[in-house]
């Protein structure tokens, strides 16, 4: 089973027009339950898991998340918040092929109800084996301690727990030794202090020396990497970019965690992760994943050692 806690969700509604000026008549809208952590759940759910989030909903559009979710197959227990949950919007312009993203920043969340998440996501735990993650920005209200605290309490539950995050967050999630810790170049940098000439697989055991668990970085359209400790694996897929890259980390992760939750290896893991990723950003809406798109292309995914 793959659960998640979700701390900053969002209406993600992508706009797909002629230009990016004047008055548009959208030629298409989508809208999906986002945020980092619904975006990689229900990206996992499509691939078929099941799945289970831990939601901080306001009402009026947080209802509509809380809807949008289950209805992509995933099991939400919402959390009242207090605000109303924020919109992301993503405007595709057909003539230059490029996309505007406009994001909220998250909603202030209480200590009070960050708490509550976090309880009622240890309460499930018992219920809902297998790997927990957490992903996406805190909001600046949520003390950073506060994920530390909650990979301890759920590994005490008897659960996996996985991390995307970045700044305080993450540097407080990785003193409480997450199973996971998935993050990009950028992230990897900041955490362990590197810089632009830093290569990925030193990253990769820089953090593994944090943490001493899995650790997967990636690179944009330069690929992936990861290390259990023992070695390092990069998968690449040449051949397939994609116009609509919003979500392809967060639906990375979720093939990432599909494949680790059944007991797949690392290799498996990384291969169906990439596609999944790429799946992605072949049409618009932040994870809305072809689950046969992303099976077929993880056949093409090459994974190497390093």
């Amino acid at each position: 089973m793959i659960s998640a806690i979700a701390l900053s969700p969002s209406l993600d509604v992508t706009y797909v027009v002629d230009r990016l000026a004047g008055i548009q008549r959208p030629h298409s809208i989508h809208r999906v339950p986002g945020g980092k952590a619904l975006n990689a759940a229900r990206a996992a759910a499509a691939l078929g898991a099941p799945v289970s989030a831990v939601a901080v909903l306001g009402a009026g559009v947080g209802q509509d998340v809380a809807d949008g979710a289950q209805a992509h197959g995933v099991e939400v227990h919402v959390v009242p918040g207090t605000e109303p949950t924020r919109s992301c919007v993503s405007i595709f312009a057909r003539d230059t092929e490029r996309l505007t993203e406009i994001y909220e920043r998250s909603v202030p969340v209480s200590a009070r109800t960050a708490s509550a998440a976090v309880d009622t996501a240890v309460g499930l735990a018992a219920s809902r084996p297998g790997w927990w993650f957490v992903s996406g920005g805190l909001p600046d209200s949520i003390p950073a301690g506060l994920l530390a605290d909650a990979v301890r309490r759920l590994h005490d539950a008897g659960v996996r727990v996985a991390v995307d995050t970045h700044g305080a967050a993450l540097r407080s999630a990785v003193e409480a030794g997450p199973d996971l810790v998935k993050i990009n170049r950028a992230e990897a940098q900041e955490l362990v202090g590197g810089d632009a000439g830093t290569t990925v697989p030193e990253l990769l055991t820089a953090v593994h020396a944090l943490t001493r668990g899995l650790v997967v970085v990636t690179d944009g359209a330069a690929g992936a990497w990861a290390t259990d400790g023992d070695g390092v694996l990069r998968a690449r897929l040449a051949g397939h970019t994609g116009t609509f890259p919003v979500g392809s980390g967060d639906s990375f992760l979720g093939g990432l965690l599909l494949v680790l939750d059944g007991g797949g290896d690392l290799a498996a893991a990384l291969a169906l992760a990439t596609a999944t990723g790429t799946a992605n950003a072949q049409v618009p809406g932040a994870a809305v994943v072809d689950p046969e798109l992303a099976r077929r292309l993880a056949r093409e995914v090459e994974v190497s050692a390093v």
